[in-house]
């Protein structure tokens, strides 16, 4: 199995992030990532902690596939914010 890594992406106004982090179902008998939680949110001033507005479970083909269309939009992978999550 991969090993799956947490990205942060920024818009290119450099006003939203999203979150892509591997999320693991502790609900089944054998917990493995199947899942990524994708969360998002607003950056208001450049060097605070951005503001999240919400989070949801995608399957990791959708993560994947919503990511690739964020980079294509301008969006660009990001660790300023690494320390508040």
């Amino acid at each position: 199995m991969e090993k799956l890594e947490k990205f942060t992406l920024i818009n290119k106004d450099r006003s939203r992030i999203k979150v892509f982090e591997p999320f693991e179902d502790v609900s089944k008998p054998c917990p493995g990532i199947d899942a990524i939680l994708i969360s998002y949110g607003c950056v208001y001033k450049k060097l605070s902690k951005p503001v999240m507005k919400g989070s949801r479970v995608e399957t990791i083909e959708a993560a994947r596939k919503e990511y690739a269309e964020l980079l294509k939009e301008g969006w660009k992978k990001t660790s300023i914010f690494r320390s508040y999550f």
